[in-house]
């Protein structure tokens, strides 16, 4: 059997650069969109320019499998207007840039399109309740932003392309994302949960999250998914727990709302409040987790450091 060919949208960031390495290690051929080529780069490239959505066709040729990871980073910068709507627009037109490709060019269509999306779904804050993928979206920026996000994914599905979408939690990496932004001020003794403490962090060490979006390949499936980890926990046993990774104390008072609200803007809601979302959707299409204890996910993350 011919391993399947996967292109890749967004490759080069976090997520992407590790589930590119899982693929090719399966033995599966690995192809990213890119806005320039670069030289001595690991994997094929094709170009494509999301403003004037234009793209190299011979993407779509070369792809069985369409991985849809680009986006720009959502607590990357505060939320200005112009932030706002690159955030959204880099999904959603992105999207539908592939959507108009290959609907130029049917007999070259993939046979199977699997896109990011977030917890942002249910809102930024949905308090203590468990959200499952049949809970309602939520109504602030995040919900809305995801809402459309999700819409130019389900785009690929009236091309009767089948279409899965991951609603990916808070990636636990010392790569990126929210794990070095938080151990940061631990490691200068200045660790604090942020308001209460009591808000809940949906969290999937990021093997795990690469591990999903291959099962999801592998098996063919459609529909939505949850990124998450089958423990979630509240800001501040993540705090604790970081801490306890690093071996180092926790000496302040919690970070108060306020001072949070004046450094982030609206994006403060974001960690502020949380989700408690549930994996079982996940667990019950046959995936099976490595890292389901946060101090064990914590563990492997800081023992892979120099």
């Amino acid at each position: 059997m011919t391993m399947q060919k996967v292109l890749i949208t967004g490759g080069s960031g976090l997520v992407g650069t590790e589930l590119s390495a899982l693929l090719k290690e399966k033995g599966y051929e690995v192809a990213h969109l890119t806005r320039s080529k670069k030289d001595n780069y690991p994997y094929q490239q094709f170009e494509w320019d999301i403003k004037k959505q234009e793209m190299d066709e011979g993407a779509i040729r070369f792809a069985d499998v369409i991985i849809h990871l680009a986006g720009a980073g959502v607590a990357d910068k505060k939320w200005t207007d112009d932030r706002k709507k690159l955030i959204l627009e880099s999904r959603t037109h992105s999207a539908a840039l592939l959507f108009n490709t290959i609907n130029k060019m049917p007999k070259e269509a993939p046979h199977h399109f699997i896109s990011a999306s977030a917890i942002g779904y249910y809102g930024m804050d949905t308090g203590d309740k468990l959200v499952d993928e049949m809970s309602d979206a939520g109504n602030d920026f995040l919900a809305e932003a995801t809402k459309k996000w999700e819409a130019s994914a389900d785009q690929l599905e009236s091309l009767k392309i089948p279409t899965a979408k991951i609603r990916i939690g808070i990636v636990l990496t010392d790569k990126g994302g929210a794990l070095p932004q938080l151990a940061q001020p631990i490691k200068l003794f200045a660790g604090a949960p942020l308001g209460s403490g009591k808000q809940w962090m949906s969290w999937i060490h990021i093997n795990d999250l690469t591990r999903l979006f291959l099962h999801v390949l592998e098996n063919n499936l459609t529909g939505v998914y949850n990124g998450v980890g089958t423990n979630p926990a509240t800001n501040k046993e993540v705090t604790k727990a970081v801490a306890k990774a690093l071996s180092k104390p926790l000496i302040l008072p919690n970070v108060p709302a306020f001072a949070m609200k004046l450094l982030l803007g609206e994006m403060a809601q974001m960690v502020l409040g949380g989700n408690k979302v549930s994996a079982k959707k996940t667990l019950n299409s046959g995936f099976t987790f490595k890292f389901e204890q946060l101090d064990n996910a914590l563990d492997d993350i800081y023992s892979q450091r120099p």
